[in-house]
């Protein structure tokens, strides 16, 4: 038999090693629960903050792109960006946590920015990282036109039949498309409505049917940056406002040889008319005024045809109100009161005696509607300024680049 002493050294022995297998994680190659890391391993700490840039950098940049700093591992602590040539500073907003900085206002164009961004990791350690970006230089800029001009009418607001205008100049948009998506037209109270490409350079906006009193119109371009093709891109964004005035409707028959005059919907007033006659028709369906002269010299060399054309004329007109852009206004004419009622003498204007053209004239403003019936005229084309009604509404949506 053992000692005593031996016995209780063995036991001993023989306890720690069963409290030792207790702690093991059971697998040879893993540490101790609670134990160091491995020699040779790092913490997560010891990763230094990592910082990243949107756009990465170089030339070529479009302006309107926000730039954007990311930090992982750490956080920003200040961003600067600020204008190569002219040392303005860029605006911008630091997220909460500091895990990102976004520019929020756009670049310029053709311009050279610096970035300099401070961040700290989770190891406490500082960080310096710099960019730089350079933005493209467009050929050429295109600005978004507004027709009518929102000044124009401010004070009196426009017609139920007013189409909504953006005319580039001279610009030919090849993207239409990117452009069209950059356009618009919010209406109070809501109308179905839709854009129709009249050329290269003009696209108009109509609802499907005249608008209603009392709307207004916000209208957006938002094409700072827009791509129109061929090196244009858009010059700045643009937001205005129109308000629809009551509706005014003028309904001239060439049957009856008479006008009838409709308020919101309530016949106000008849007159005798004269309209084109054979040789010149006035042309059918919805013209909308687009101009107003108390006096107007009106030349047909305007549209083309000049002396030595026996069609030819030039004369001094009161009360003109202009429904089309090939000579076609509604006016006094002191020389065809006879006719006014019976028969078409005119070159394509609807003729008018003083009292009926004063009144029309007080009365009736851009953006109002004559429509036109039995006139033995062709329709009035979609492009002949404000045609935009001789469509019909498929025909008009299928004018969009985005249809």
């Amino acid at each position: 038999m053992l000692p005593k002493k031996i016995l209780l050294s063995v036991a001993g022995i023989l306890a720690g090693a069963l409290l030792l297998s207790a702690c093991s994680s059971g697998d040879d190659g893993g540490s101790p629960a609670g134990g160091a890391l491995a020699s040779g391993s790092a913490s997560a700490s010891d990763t230094p903050v990592a910082v990243t840039f949107e756009p990465a950098g170089g030339a070529a940049v479009n302006p309107a792109t926000p730039i954007v700093v990311k930090a992982a591992n750490g956080k920003l602590l200040d961003v600067t960006v600020t204008n190569a040539a002219k040392g303005k500073p860029v605006a911008g907003k630091l997220a909460a946590d500091g895990s990102s900085w976004t520019s929020s206002e756009p670049l310029g164009y053709g311009a050279t920015y610096k970035i300099v961004a401070h961040a700290q990791g989770a190891n406490g350690k500082p960080v310096e990282q710099d960019n730089q970006i350079t933005t493209l230089s467009p050929k050429k800029q295109a600005n978004a036109n507004l027709i009518p001009a929102p000044s124009a009418v401010a004070s009196t607001g426009v017609g139920v039949g007013q189409p909504i205008v953006f005319s580039f100049g001279k610009i030919a948009v090849k993207n239409k498309a990117a452009v069209e998506k950059a356009l618009t037209v919010e209406s109070t109270p809501q109308q179905e409505g839709g854009w129709y490409w009249i050329d290269d350079s003009n696209v108009h906006y109509r609802p499907k049917e005249y608008w209603k009193a009392g709307t207004t119109l916000k209208v957006t371009a938002k094409i700072y940056g827009v791509d129109f093709g061929g090196g244009v891109f858009g010059a700045e964004d643009r937001t205005e406002t129109y308000k629809v005035h009551d509706s005014w409707i003028a309904k001239a028959d060439g049957t009856t040889e008479q006008m009838q005059i409709f308020h919101n919907g309530a016949m106000v007033k008849s007159m005798p008319i004269s309209m084109g006659k054979d040789a010149t028709p006035t042309h059918l369906g919805a013209h909308v005024i687009s101009d107003k002269q108390a006096n107007y010299t009106m030349d047909s060399c305007t549209y083309g045809v000049c002396p030595p054309d026996p069609k030819a004329y030039r004369s001094n007109e009161k009360w003109s109100e202009r429904i089309s852009n090939d000579g076609e206004f509604v006016h006094e004419n002191p020389n065809s009161v006879g006719q006014q009622g019976s028969s078409n003498v005119s070159h394509g204007c609807i003729n008018l005696n003083d009292a009926n053209a004063q009144w029309f004239f007080q009365n009736m403003g851009l953006g109002d509607v004559v429509e036109v019936t039995n006139s033995g005229g062709p329709q009035l084309p979609v492009w002949d300024l404000y045609g935009d009604w001789s469509k019909s509404w498929p025909d008009w949506q299928a004018g969009s680049a985005l249809k």
